[in-house]
């Protein structure tokens, strides 16, 4: 029995693959209904043919793999709309709309995946995973992308911890990102002599525009970081998400039981992606929405590698900034912290 107010994918549209992470793949939607009835040759497709349905507009479809951690769509969808969509305003939120799925559609999908696969285009480390066929569920999300608008830029970044962790060291001279970013690039050192750059979240929120500016160089997607860096620095958006995350502080090794819903809600706002599609040629509006938003639960082991993680940063000192290898940084409190405590 299908429930009236339930939105129905239309069989009409095409799928096309787009992207992937570790539990869902994005697809774009391309809207190109089989002609109705004999067609004259040469006739032109007819309007109802060309104009894309309401619902589809400005729209990727997000379908669920089958993991381990599989949360079901309409979970994912009820937490997002009862404990996400009070936060934000809803045009700074990646929206999400639950849509059911046709018949054989993510058979027909995990088909091209499997496809993929054999002829390399779908990345190395995704395959192997597939599409849940016990999800009769999409989501219908807002598309960032600048496909359909050649005269725009995407930039994306990911904020992460816009202010310090509350368990860190009074005189910390690394941000909990920052922190955990130099113990990863050690780790990461001595496997593959690699390691990673970006910017400090505390400078992408710090009213110092040259703070912002230094940020937005690990931006990926924008040429103009001044530009960008203008958009940015006081950006609403960004201090509302800080001042969520003020709110939420249960975090670190402080606050509610590591399953907690309060725990879950304050690791999601740490760990979500800001997108910001902008004109080229700099007239006009700036979109911003922050995606990435599913609730990340505690669950199947999360919430006490989120507490031992502190606790490495703690007691090996990754906070001070005085491990080997940690001697240049990006982090605003390395310049910052030398007198301020003393």
């Amino acid at each position: 029995m299908t429930n009236p107010d339930r939105l129905e994918f239309p069989s009409g549209a095409q799928l096309a693959y787009l992207a992937e992470g570790g539990a869902n793949v994005i697809y774009r939607i391309i809207w190109a209904p089989a002609p109705a009835g004999p067609k004259q040759k040469d006739a032109a497709p007819s309007k109802e043919q060309m104009s894309i349905p309401p619902m589809l507009r400005g729209k990727l479809l997000r379908l669920r793999k089958e993991t381990k951690s599989g949360i079901s769509y309409q979970e994912i969808s009820r937490n997002f709309d009862r404990i996400i969509r009070p936060l934000f305003q809803p045009e700074e939120v990646v929206d999400q709309t639950l849509v059911q799925l046709p018949r054989g559609l993510v058979q027909q999908c995990n088909e091209r995946l499997r496809a993929a696969e054999l002829n390399g285009t779908r990345p190395r480390r995704r395959c192997g995973v597939y599409l849940s066929l016990n999800e009769p569920f999409g989501l219908l999300v807002t598309d960032m992308t600048t496909f359909t608008d050649p005269g725009m830029i995407m930039a994306e970044l990911k904020p992460k911890w816009l202010l310090q962790s509350p368990s860190a060291p009074p005189d910390a001279r690394r941000c909990r990102t920052c922190a955990l970013r130099d113990m990863k690039n050690r780790e990461s050192r001595k496997v593959c002599g690699s390691e990673d750059k970006s910017f400090c979240p505390l400078g992408l929120v710090s009213d110092k525009f040259e703070h912002v500016l230094r940020a937005t160089r690990f931006v990926k997607g924008c040429q103009d970081q001044d530009r960008l860096a203008r958009f940015l620095h006081r950006n609403s958006t960004l201090l509302k998400l800080q001042s969520h995350q003020k709110a939420m502080r249960d975090v670190g090794l402080h606050g509610q039981s590591a399953q907690s819903s309060e725990k879950s809600l304050a690791m999601t706002l740490r760990d979500c992606t800001m997108f910001i599609k902008m004109p080229l040629d700099g007239e006009g509006t700036v979109e911003v929405r922050l995606g990435d938003l599913d609730l990340k639960t505690g669950a199947g082991g999360k919430a006490q590698y989120w507490l031992d993680l502190e606790n490495r940063l703690i007691s090996q000192g990754w906070y001070l900034g005085t491990n080997c290898g940690q001697t240049s940084s990006e982090c605003v409190l390395q310049g910052s912290s030398k007198h301020s405590h003393h």
